[in-house]
């Protein structure tokens, strides 16, 4: 039974795999295989941000004015002890 072929349009694409294969003395399948489960650890079980900003949104409940918070907390330096 032949093994499944998996087609790619883009001329850059194709000579990148092959480029890399020769490169890294694989096959052009593994080369394939390796970057698409790379790219599926880095990209897997992130949110997009639109839904993480509205869940942050949810738990926090109400805006924080971060600059009050800042002048709450500053204290003029009384400068180096000579």
């Amino acid at each position: 039974m032949a093994e499944p072929q998996l087609s790619v349009r883009s001329a850059r694409a194709r000579d990148l795999a092959h480029r890399l294969a020769r490169r890294e003395n694989r096959s052009i399948a593994d080369i394939v295989e390796r970057a698409l489960e790379a790219y599926e650890i880095r990209e897997a079980g992130r949110e997009p941000a639109s839904a993480f900003y509205a869940r942050l949104s949810d738990s926090s409940g109400s805006d924080i004015d971060l600059e009050a918070v800042i002048r709450e907390g500053r204290r003029p330096h009384k400068g180096p002890e000579l």
